[in-house]
């Protein structure tokens, strides 16, 4: 029976086949073949160009007409610079310290002008105080100097001793280069003595930066005490000041806080230099000067030695 039944479907199953072919031919279809571009280099193989800063291809247009003849999809990449914003890159406003600060009494006539100066640049302040006070809850005029006057105590010390972890945490990323520079090979001799003022609170300013409620506060607090500076270079020879002679410094101390963060600090940014404060003392810098060359079994007598003078020498452009 079952033979009987493909002998009967097997003529018809000739014809359909037949006739899908004839179609076939009369419609002309034709199924598409994978289509290679060979991609010919002197190195026997194909290398991407390279990609700019802006995501353009920095080959030249053979190179890039080959790239997409050769189907690679080159992206677009874009270099990103990594932004700090932990704390701003300068100070905003800085405060002009009056000229003979320190010197002139608030009864006399250069003091009794300063004082009236500086009640009318208090107006800026208390409103950057506002601000600042809706941020940080534990702000205090009276109480901030003093705080100010304690991290600028342990900054120093964490310098003399090169303690970078605690640096770090005491001073900002804008002031901390300023601090450590040249300080490599020296050694430094700093001790605070005595305020010879209390600290007080003499400016503030609250900006922001990138986008509007990024605020950043900047607290300028003068202070006015005693202190001992000495520096030695690699060889132990002092360089400039003392460790016994005290000074008298009246300095301005730039405080900053990003306030937005919840996890922010108060911590150093800068100081400000009066244009009329006078001019730092030289540094004694060790110079190596050439002896006389001694044999086996001499000695060398200091007082008969005479320094030879450099000799002059013509320079010529």
């Amino acid at each position: 029976m079952a033979m009987s039944m493909r002998r009967a479907l097997l003529p018809l199953h000739r014809i359909s086949s037949s006739s899908l072919k004839n179609a076939e031919a009369s419609l002309d279809v034709r199924f598409p073949l994978p289509f290679v571009v060979p991609v010919r280099t002197k190195k026997r193989f194909f290398v991407p160009p390279a990609v700019g800063i802006k995501g353009k291809v920095s080959g030249s247009p053979d190179q890039e007409a080959k790239a997409r003849a050769a189907g690679i999809v080159i992206r677009q990449e874009y270099m990103e610079r990594p932004i700090n914003i932990a704390c701003t890159a300068g100070v905003f406003d800085p405060y002009i310290p009056p000229e003979g600060d320190a010197r002139l009494s608030s009864l006399s006539k250069e003091g009794l002008k300063q004082r009236t100066e500086q009640i009318r640049q208090g107006a800026a302040s208390q409103l950057a105080i506002r601000k600042i006070k809706e941020h940080d809850p534990e702000f205090t005029t009276k109480l901030f100097p003093v705080k100010a006057q304690e991290i600028f105590i342990e900054a120093h010390n964490a310098l003399s001793q090169f303690n970078k972890v605690k640096l770090h945490s005491l001073v900002t990323e804008r002031c901390y280069p300023e601090m450590v520079r040249g300080n490599r090979y020296k050694t430094l001799r700093w001790r605070f003595v005595e305020s010879l003022e209390p600290p007080k609170l003499v400016h503030a300013r609250c900006p922001d930066m990138v986008t509007k409620g990024n605020l950043y506060g900047q607290v300028t607090v003068r202070m006015h005490s005693r202190q001992t500076l000495a520096i030695y270079d690699r060889f132990g020879r002092l360089m400039l000041g003392s460790e016994e002679e005290h000074r008298d410094v009246l300095e301005y101390l730039v405080m900053e806080r990003h306030l937005v963060n919840p996890y922010g600090m108060w911590r150093l940014h800068g100081k400000i230099v009066p244009a009329w404060a006078p001019a730092k003392e030289p540094v004694l810098k060790t110079v190596m000067i050439p002896g006389p060359e001694l044999k086996p079994g001499e000695e060398f007598e200091e007082l008969n030695y005479e320094v030879p003078k450099p000799k002059a020498v013509q320079w010529h452009k």
